[in-house]
């Protein structure tokens, strides 16, 4: 997958140094990111990692700290109706007003968009199989974020943010639920940002990674960059050792006696030759999937 986001492009998301507290804990930590228009950018963490604080700092709801915030160039929590008008969001709670209807639904969220698109609301009506005199309440957990992604895509926003939007769900869902985040960036210059724990759900659709850790961001980089520049190597050495010899680059490391397995983050011939010096053979390499490179990162 290439890499969509053009750090020649316009910032949609420019976030500086920015720091929120609760109580005693630190949730964001120094943190900085910028997010350019155009393509699907993925951010990945564990629990409690910052993701969903560092997403309510976007979308206004958490005035910064320390740092500061810009979306389309505006402060979000100073200016709501200039930012939040061209952003869809669904959140993980999927909190719609259970006493509603669907169609009282659209009806309720088109009054908040001058954009909202009729034609293209009744398109994913059908698309994703809803029925408009249900009542939200008795809306299965696939069907609430169904529905909750209708609202949030029905305008079509110049940033859709979705927080975890498959938690919860089963596979054939979250299919639906990614193929309907691909048709919003079909159009030239639409932004989706979403968080996830399904890593494979971010490998699938994303252009563009970062990963949050303890509050930070630790890796910043286009999916295809990400994939090539970590690689397992596997080296056999002359002699047996009862820990693995240090080689510059390592990420994470495993195995015993003469046949250790390394995970590497850099250049893979550089890497080779580093683990040739001391001499080891190579005996096996392979490619990485984003869940790998994840844990080794973070362990790491």
């Amino acid at each position: 997958m290439t890499d969509s986001f053009s750090e020649s492009s316009t910032p949609i998301v420019e976030v500086q140094g920015l720091t929120r507290r609760f109580d005693d804990k630190v949730a964001l930590n120094d943190l900085s990111l910028t997010v350019h228009r155009g393509g699907v950018f993925g951010l990945i963490g564990g629990n409690g990692a910052g993701k969903t604080t560092l997403i309510r700092h976007i979308l206004g709801m958490f005035k910064a700290q320390s740092g500061s915030v810009k979306v389309f160039s505006l402060d979000p929590v100073k200016d709501p109706v200039g930012v939040l008008g061209r952003i869809g969001y669904l959140s993980e709670d999927r909190d719609l007003p259970d006493w509603m209807r669907v169609h009282q639904l659209v009806r309720y969220s088109q009054a908040f968009y001058p954009n909202w698109d009729s034609a293209y609301a009744s398109e994913l009506m059908d698309a994703f199989d809803l029925d408009p005199k249900a009542k939200v309440k008795s809306l299965s957990r696939g069907q609430r974020a169904r529905a909750g992604l209708l609202v949030a895509l029905a305008h079509r926003p110049e940033l859709l943010v979705l927080d975890e939007p498959s938690s919860g769900l089963d596979p054939v869902v979250r299919r639906d639920i990614l193929g309907s985040i691909i048709r919003t960036i079909a159009d030239d210059g639409r932004t989706v940002f979403f968080s996830s724990h399904l890593l494979d759900e971010v490998e699938r659709v994303a252009d563009r990674v970062a990963i949050i850790h303890h509050g930070q961001i630790m890796l910043n980089a286009g999916m295809d960059d990400i994939k090539q520049s970590h690689r397992r190597v596997t080296f056999r050495f002359n002699e047996s050792t009862s820990e693995a010899p240090a080689i510059h680059g390592t990420l994470s490391c495993e195995g015993s006696g003469q046949e250790w397995t390394y995970v590497c983050d850099g250049q893979l011939d550089q890497f080779r030759n580093a683990g040739q010096a001391i001499g080891a053979a190579v005996v096996d390499e392979a490619a990485l999937t984003l869940d790998e490179i994840f844990v080794a990162r973070v362990s790491g």
